[in-house]
């Protein structure tokens, strides 16, 4: 049949919506992998016909060359979402030799309208990997609860489902609250310090140092949300305390955990997990009485799944409630043993399992007893795989997160286990239900439940096999870190960190196992340095400088030969601690050094890039010639035949320019690296192994935005701040975002009078700085809050900044001019901000000596004079005439400066405040014939400040004029 976009079809439960590419299960979303709804439409699209498997792969992957195994894992995947063979129900058969074919009755439906999206949709749920067989009144039950309840815990041993039921009540939640769904797993942490920036980074809020706890709650506040904890039995007494936190100071988020055992938290009500339903009298039960136990469908369609001609039998009836009434209903252990009926027959199972499970007393069990059964079914399942099994088994225990079948050969291959066996063991896990398959939309991943994990690594460290396979693990890490490096200049960003930060678990696993002094040092010095475009991508520079800082230290230790590992090392931790902590001295050490070794072992790249960090922070410090000379060094390295490093020389020399003060030529550069940039196809967005790395495309845009406005284009300035912003947040990049915020998109939104937009944009800087760690900028927003934002929540800075960020302050507001930032311009030093920084002063002059403040005022501005302003403020005539004077002669100065260099903007501010002086001085047709031209140049821009103050003040002097 033709699959009309405006046509719903049904079968069984499900309602199919083609056009939207939606299903639904009743009234609730099915929510599928793409490439298993790509299989499901194609097959109703020839529903009743056989499908070959080349149709099926020609169709999903039109553009790929794909194995076999793609399409029998996507397909298994697509069974088990729907369930099919449950309660004897069939949708999708296997032909021998054929194909597929969809078999159920398919029938038109009406189109009912129903959004593409869902209000308040947002979450990170997996796409559900089986059907819930037996929980549907739990998850109805716990729906109801947790509006009243708020703090729920699903309480019960490992393998009896809390996992499960928890997803399927989150799932059917979906929508319901208006901030959305966030599901935390904490099998793979450890230290019960890190729960809290792991969920923050979830939730995207901003920690503070000394409190994050508080500064969660705080974040959570105006939230309405469900949060899913998930396996908390391990770090119980601080997800209490994190649960109490949060019931306490955010009266609309809704905790749903899973443990083995309560919280015991106040506010917690607990709900205990009983095991799936089976009979107790099997001789009065006909087929289909049994059948209506959850038990038994559980066990049934498992078998079915793995073996699609099995049919239970009224002979075989008795056998399987037995096995139910064995293994305690417990579905894990129910589906271990249904992994074992292709293999044992119905009649082998029960007798390996009467041999190895001793007969459970009628009535509930405990905990414990249900905990025993299902160590007893692992034991037994186990010790049916064959030699090679088990050692996949174990050795697989060490991954943290999912895993490609070459990541687990990387691990299992070693003694006793040849390539050439795992590929087949893997399968034979999964079709025995010791491993889990997560179908991707572009690979396949495996996965051990926490319970097999925690059973495999127990196996692992009997079998004295954990140093070896960590040490495997770890190379695994580094391989792909390495395979990543390589990847990074060709492969689109989103698709690259989808590919990658998947491992992110594992890496540090890896490195903490390999810099702790347990590992082979070595190996993770070397994963230290090949993992940073990982850490750069994900923004997480201040997690990564520790490990940086520890690789470093055993480098020394050992004795490594190899400088250009340290070389790399070093570039890292340099942008780890600028990013952090700014220009401090370890800053600047480790890019000197990293210049030193690369000059010394002739790396011509290493040079470049340890120059480029070091330029990073000569800029932020305010050492423009400094840096323009390092932008010059550049050419001198010979860098023209790489294109990639020559197009970031070309963009740093941009900056340079720009800081130095040639506002045209920085214009001119920017646009030429833009055009290189848009020509040039280059898919990544930083250049590998640069000092301080930001987006190329943001970084570009920011520079020109600030180039725009100086110009005298406020208008085009803004769009231009905005597009990359817009790219910024886009791409998700953290320390992009907070740099384009503070240079640009914020200073101009102040500076074009957007008061709104200004401080909503502060806010979002002091959020993201907070968040990734990038407390320079942190630092910065808080200065900009004094002028931009006073009621901000960000405290006041305690430091005293210098450089940039001092100059910056005096172009948002002149009072904040001094001493120090005069003497830099007057000596040239202040580089894009001298004009600026003489008008500031020369204001302060006249605004003190003119008797413009009224006394809080003056007491504010003579805070900010210095010293030598400070004594006879409004004493005799001549100090008065001479502070005049000498005001004048800055304005000038100023004037002449801001034309220099190119600076609209400064020229029209110094012309504004002079053109003001003349006009006390009645020198109205000077001011006039000083103003007009410089307006005039302006083609946009009028309501800005700015302007408006000028047209205002042109008018002023038309009138005394013509009076």
């Amino acid at each position: 049949m033709s699959l009309s976009p405006n046509q719903a079809l049904g079968f069984g439960p499900y309602r199919i919506h083609p056009g939207q590419r939606r299903v639904l299960e009743g009234e609730q979303p099915l929510r599928l992998g793409r490439r298993a709804m790509d299989i499901l439409l194609i097959l109703l699209a020839h529903a009743g016909e056989v499908v070959s498997k080349q149709q099926l792969m020609a169709g999903v992957w039109p553009d790929s060359v794909v194995e076999d195994i793609n399409l029998r894992v996507h397909m298994a995947a697509l069974r088990k979402a729907l369930g099919d063979g449950q309660a004897g129900q069939r949708y999708i058969i296997t032909v021998a030799q054929r194909g597929y074919s969809f078999v159920a009755p398919v029938l038109p439906q009406s189109m009912e309208e129903r959004p593409v999206g869902d209000a308040g949709g947002r979450h990170n749920l997996p796409l559900r990997r089986t059907r819930m067989i037996g929980r549907q009144p739990l998850v109805d039950s716990l729906m109801t609860q947790l509006p009243r309840q708020r703090c729920i815990t699903l309480v019960g041993p490992g393998g009896i489902g809390k996992t499960t039921v928890a997803l399927r009540v989150a799932e059917q939640l979906i929508g319901h609250y208006r901030d959305g769904i966030r599901l935390l797993d904490l099998a793979p942490l450890k230290d019960p310090r890190l729960i809290c920036s792991h969920l923050a980074t979830l939730l995207d809020l901003a920690l503070i140092e000394g409190d994050p706890l508080a500064a969660l709650v705080n974040g959570l506040q105006q939230r309405q949300m469900l949060l899913l904890l998930d396996n908390c039995e391990h770090l119980i007494d601080a997800v209490a305390a994190l649960s109490e936190s949060i019931l306490r100071g955010a009266p609309q988020v809704h905790i749903l955990a899973t443990s083995r055992e309560s919280l015991r938290a106040e506010g917690e009500f607990v709900q205990r997990l009983d095991s799936l339903e089976y009979p107790s009298m099997p001789a009065i039960l006909n087929r289909e009485q049994a059948l209506s136990f959850s038990a038994l469908q559980l066990f049934i369609e498992r078998v079915t799944a793995a073996q699609e001609s099995f049919e239970l039998s009224d002979a075989q009836l008795p056998q399987v409630i037995e096995i139910c009434h064995r293994l305690d209903g417990i579905p894990l252990a129910l589906e271990l043993a249904a992994a074992q009926v292709a293999e044992l027959g119905l009649d082998g199972l029960l007798s390996q399992l009467q041999g190895r499970l001793a007969p459970l007393a009628a009535g509930n069990q405990s905990s414990l007893e249900r905990h025993l059964t299902l160590r007893a079914t692992l034991d037994w399942s186990f010790n049916l795989l064959d030699g090679c099994e088990q050692t996949c088994l174990r050795r697989l225990g060490v991954f943290r997160g999912g895993f490609t079948l070459e990541s687990a050969a990387a691990v299992i291959v070693g003694q006793q286990i040849d390539p050439s066996m795992v590929f087949v063991s893997i399968s034979q896990l999964v079709a025995k239900s010791l491993l889990s398959v997560e179908v991707g939309d572009e690979e396949v991943f495996y996965r051990l439940l926490d319970t097999t994990r925690r059973y495999a690594l127990e196996k692992l460290d009997h079998a004295a096999e954990c140093e070896e396979t960590r040490e495997r693990h770890a190379e695994r890490c580094l391989a792909l870190m390495q395979q990543a490096q390589n990847d990074w200049d060709n492969t689109p960003t989103a698709l690259w960190i989808e590919r990658y930060a998947r491992g992110l678990e594992d890496l540090r696993a890896a490195l903490d196992w390999s810099l702790n002094g347990v590992g082979p040092g070595g190996l993770g010095i070397r994963l230290a340095a090949a993992s940073a475009p990982l850490w750069q991508e994900l923004s997480l520079l201040k997690e990564y400088g520790s490990y940086v800082r520890r690789a470093l230290s055993l480098f020394d230790e050992l004795g490594e030969p190899c400088p250009r590992l340290k070389i790399s090392l070093k570039l890292a931790l340099g942008s780890a601690c600028y990013h952090t902590w700014g220009g401090t001295p370890e800053t600047i050490e480790a890019f000197a050094e990293a210049r030193q070794l690369a000059h010394e072992h002739d790396d011509v790249a290493g040079q470049l890039r340890a120059v480029s960090g070091h330029m990073a922070v000569n800029l932020s410090c305010g050492h423009y010639r400094m840096a323009l000379a390092q932008s010059e060094h550049f050419d001198r390295l010979g860098l023209h035949g790489d294109p990639l490093l020559s197009l970031s020389t070309h963009r740093l020399r941009v900056l340079a320019l720009h800081y130095a003060g040639d506002q045209p030529q920085a214009r001119i550069h920017a646009e030429q690296v833009l055009q290189r940039m848009a020509h040039s196809g280059h898919v990544n967005r930083f250049t590998h192994g640069f000092g301080v790395q930001y987006d190329q495309s943001v970084a570009s845009l920011t520079v020109l935005a600030r180039v725009l406005w100086l110009q005298g284009l406020p208008e085009q300035a803004w769009h231009t701040a905005r597009l990359a912003l817009d790219i910024a947040v886009q791409i998700d990049h953290g320390t992009s975002i907070c740099y384009t915020l503070a240079l640009a998109s914020c200073l101009i939104a102040h500076y074009n009078g957007d008061e709104q937009n200004a401080r909503a944009l502060l806010q979002l800087l002091l959020e993201q700085s907070q968040k990734h760690s990038v407390l320079l900028f942190n630092t910065w927003a808080r200065h900009y809050a004094q002028v931009i934002d006073a009621q901000a929540k960000a405290p006041m800075p305690t430091d005293s900044s210098g450089g940039l960020i001092r100059e910056i302050m005096v172009t948002l507001d002149g009072r904040f001019v001094d001493d120090a930032l005069l003497v830099r311009a007057l000596s040239g030093d202040a580089g894009w901000s001298t004009a600026e920084i003489l008008r500031a002063r020369a204001d302060a002059l006249l605004n003190d000596y003119l008797g413009c403040l009224d006394g809080p005022l003056r007491e504010q501005a003579r805070s900010h004079m210095g010293s030598e302003y400070t004594q006879n403020l409004c004493g005799s005539e001549p100090a008065r005439e001479g502070a005049i004077q000498e005001a004048e002669a800055l304005l000038q100065q100023s004037l002449a400066i801001a034309r220099t260099q190119g600076a609209l903007a400064w020229e029209l501010r110094s012309a504004t405040s002079l053109a003001q002086l003349w006009q006390r001085q009645s020198r109205c047709r000077e001011a006039l014939d000083l103003l007009t031209p410089i307006y005039q140049r302006f083609t946009e821009g009028y309501a800005t400040p700015d302007l408006r103050k000028v047209r205002l003040l042109i008018d002023e002097l038309s009138e005394h004029v013509h009076a």
